[in-house]
């Protein structure tokens, strides 16, 4: 087993305990970045200047009758920006634009006393704009021929050789729609300025090293006199990776200018319509299979929406081409990606980050060939599946290692969920109402870890141990409530050999660890954790080193174990709290800087090939709905699923980021359906579900009735901190168990063998359609039936 992976004697990792915020979560005690203006003096509140139009040059802006408002301090506007007026890491988002790429879009912040005093003087500053065309919908971008970034293609083996050899060969389109975030704290920032002109802002950001660099350079200082903290986030699913930068920024300059600290914090209608979402797709495909449905080749496009600017939408679209071969093995593949520019919001990473995406377009591929090969889909899923020692590669070059635990979750999720004896209930069931129909779906994940860009895959620690025994752990990656930071504490006490009690972690600060990459690719575990672990290390080194000269010893020979030093088949023993003190007299330095970079990835961006995944991660779930035939409304009556974290850091975490993940993907994938005026009148491009009213969440009545999650075993992952494997963003793909489910239940109120198109989202309308369209199908049967009939009998 690897140094890296392997556990020591009584580790606490492993051991299920929960959120180390927990209690203050529930309390109402946790601080997020909002609460803390309420300790604050003198603190402005910034309101942004929004147009209602999509798409405009801006020709006059008038901030007069603003700061005629009482209490309305200052507007701040690009004439304002002492540095770079760009809030983007493509150089592609003026934090004040002189052209309005989307309604809602923020042209101008103003500063007042009270937040409702800012509010009034947003509403005076007048605007007028040369109003330009706009593209909205997805599909008017692509006629337009409007898109920006790259356009990524991937390529193995012969495709045209492929299709020539396919029995079968179908082709389709498909689109499907983005996802809002609905991260319960909105985007926040509070920025003031110390006595030397440092500026120190709390941000609630994912990727603090970089909130500090854009802040630095609106500004127009080097980054060493900007400070940024992430004390928790209220959520962030990806929305706050690039997102707070903006924001972030605006409340630095107002601090900058005026001298008092500056908060902006978005209510939710701002929210919503000011951030990125999750992209959505639209997908054109053509695939063949052999006689026996296995996959001989596959041909096709994914045009993600952008919106207007870039943002991260170039790696979305590479880790969805990444990801279209799910648990499947295609030989010959041609899949070019590329980034429509509409006039909506720039969208931005989200759970999954583009794999979700990828892998929704193959499996509805499957859900929808499956009838038309004549073969159930469970049964075609598992023909294509990868197996283990075929030499099978992914369609950019990876090898899928531990590919045999595609084929064990499976059997292990079927096998738990009973599948067999309910589906020949759910059979009989269809079978005795004829307008209740009900199906019962397998699927399965196989999901890359790692950031596509290399350099990205580095973390850094700051260990402390005080004269007393106690340690604080500084890391790089921000807790958003995913559990980070409890997994990290385990980590420090297993790797230091000490009681967790021991160990406090601090707030995520940029002048503590330097550089680090963004909590987001379900990378922070890794990151973090084996930069925590390294500095650890070095820690327990030099104190075994101390402990052996006390006790009489090689160090070699010395554990530290449940807090207590001891040598290996001796008697001697020295208490931690003692060790500790005895280093400190001795001059032993107690502060370690850890490091960890992520071994083994290359990948050529430009030939799209390589091995950019430190691992895979795999899942399977099966899941139950029932349908009703006269509106298409749904209730998921059960889910099964078996999940692969490797040798789990903390049990009981990972089991609710598999619950938590899922639900956020049957929220996508079913019910959250967001809807723009792309019509021609004043309000175009205006979002229209803008408030939870409009947007439907998941909540308790959407939770499967029965809800069963189990954790693969046996399964440590070797050169893996401790031998786990990530969770954050591979149970999301999970949910596309429920889709299929709906999809099988529609078609059974048609004739057996029908192939459902199914909408995604796929709301009860959705649902209610597709019905409609399987009714359909069964009575062209039976008018082809009929007729075919009256032909026999007028031909005898």
């Amino acid at each position: 087993m690897s140094h890296l992976s392997e556990r020591p004697e009584k580790p606490v990792v492993g051991v299920s305990m929960p959120h180390e915020s927990a209690h203050l979560h529930v309390t109402g005690a946790a601080l997020y970045t909002d609460d803390l203006v309420h300790r604050t003096k003198d603190v402005l509140h910034a309101h942004p200047v929004q147009a209602a139009k999509a798409r405009g040059r801006i020709t006059a802006l008038r901030t007069g009758p603003a700061l005629a408002v009482p209490g309305v301090v200052r507007v701040l506007t690009a004439a304002d920006v002492p540095g770079v007026n760009d809030a983007g890491m493509k150089h592609d988002e003026p934090l004040f634009p002189d052209e309005v790429m989307f309604h809602g879009h923020a042209v101008a912040w103003v500063l007042g006393e009270t937040a409702e005093a800012a509010r009034l003087g947003a509403a005076a500053v007048e605007v007028e704009l040369d109003e330009l065309p706009s593209l909205i919908s997805l599909r008017d971008a692509i006629a337009a021929d409007s898109f920006h970034g790259a356009r990524p293609v991937m390529l193995t083996g012969d495709v045209d050789a492929g299709f020539a050899d396919s029995a079968h060969v179908f082709s389709g389109e498909f689109q499907f729609s983005d996802q809002e975030h609905f991260y319960l704290e909105t985007h926040a920032a509070l920025a003031l300025v110390d006595e030397n002109g440092q500026m120190f802002v709390q941000s609630s950001t994912q990727h603090p090293s970089e909130t500090q660099e854009i802040v630095a350079h609106v500004l127009g200082l080097p980054s060493h006199e900007v400070t940024v903290q992430c004390l928790r986030m209220g959520g962030g699913f990806g929305g706050k990776e690039m997102q707070p930068h903006g924001f972030a920024a605006v409340a630095a300059l107002g601090a900058r200018l005026t001298g008092r600290p500056v908060r902006v914090r978005l209510n939710r209608t701002q929210d919503l319509t000011m951030s990125g979402k999750r992209h959505g797709f639209h997908a054109a495909w053509r695939i063949g299979f052999d006689a026996d449905g296995r996959i001989q080749a596959l041909d096709a496009t994914l045009t993600a929406d952008g919106g207007w600017s870039l943002d991260l939408s170039e790696p979305v679209v590479a880790r969805a081409l990444c990801h279209i071969d799910n648990t499947y093995w295609i030989p010959n593949a041609r899949v070019a990606g590329r980034v429509a520019k509409t006039n909506k919001v720039s969208n931005t990473a989200f759970r999954g980050f583009g794999g979700p995406q990828g892998m929704l377009v193959i499996e509805d591929i499957m859900g929808r060939c499956a009838p038309l090969l004549g073969l159930d889909p469970t049964e075609l899923r598992e023909r294509n599946f990868y197996r283990p020692g075929q030499g099978q590669t992914t369609p950019y070059g990876q090898p899928v290692t531990h590919a045999e635990r595609i084929s064990t979750v499976w059997r292990q999720v079927r096998a738990d969920g009973d599948v067999a004896h309910r589906r020949r209930e759910i059979a009989a069931f269809n079978a005795a109402h004829p307008h209740t129909k009900r199906g019962l779906a397998v699927t399965g994940i196989k999901f890359g870890i790692s950031f596509n860009l290399t350099a990205f895959n580095q973390g850094g620690a700051l260990v402390l141990i005080y004269k007393d025994g106690s340690v604080l752990v500084n890391h790089g990656g921000t807790e958003m409530g995913q559990g980070l930071h409890t997994k990290m504490l385990q980590v420090a006490a297993t790797t230091l050999g000490i009681p967790l009690h021991k160990v406090r972690l601090a707030p995520t600060r940029t002048d503590k660890v330097p550089n680090t990459s963004a909590t987001a690719a379900s990378a922070g575990a890794d990151l973090n954790g084996g930069a925590v672990k390294n500095a650890c290390e070095q820690l327990r080194e030099r104190l075994t080193r101390v402990a052996a000269t006390h006790l009489g010893a090689n160090a070699s020979d010395v554990r530290i174990v449940e807090g207590v030093a001891r040598v290996l088949g001796g008697d001697g023993e020295l208490a931690w709290d003692d060790l500790v003190r005895t280093a400190y007299f001795q001059r032993v330095q107690l502060s370690a800087a850890g490091f960890y970079r992520t071994e083994g990835l290359h990948w050529d961006a430009k030939t799209f090939r390589g091995s950019p995944f430190k691992y895979f991660s795999y899942g399977a779930a099966a899941a139950e709905v029932e349908v009703d035939g006269f509106t298409g409304a749904y209730r998921i009556r059960r889910v099964d699923i078996v999940h692969d974290v490797g040798d789990s850091l903390s049990p009981m975490i990972d089991i609710g980021q598999v619950e938590g993940g899922f639900v956020q993907g049957a929220g996508w994938l079913t019910l959250e359906d967001l809807r723009w005026d792309t019509g021609d009148g004043p309000h175009r491009g205006r979002l229209l579900t803008r408030a939870a009213s409009t947007y439907k969440l998941p909540s308790f009545s959407e939770m499967p009735e029965e809800f069963h999650v189990r954790l693969l075993e046996n399964a440590t992952e070797e050169g893996a901190v401790y031998g786990s494997k990530a969770v954050g963003e591979p149970p999301l793909m999970l949910a596309f168990s429920v889709r299929e489910a709906l999809r099988q239940a529609a078609a059974a109120f048609g004739p057996a063998g029908a192939s459902v198109e199914l909408a995604s989202p796929a709301t009860p309308e959705a649902v209610y359609w597709a019905i409609e369209a399987a009714r359909r199908a069964g009575e062209d049967d039976a008018g082809a039936a009929a007729r075919s009939g009256a032909e026999a009998s007028h031909r005898v």
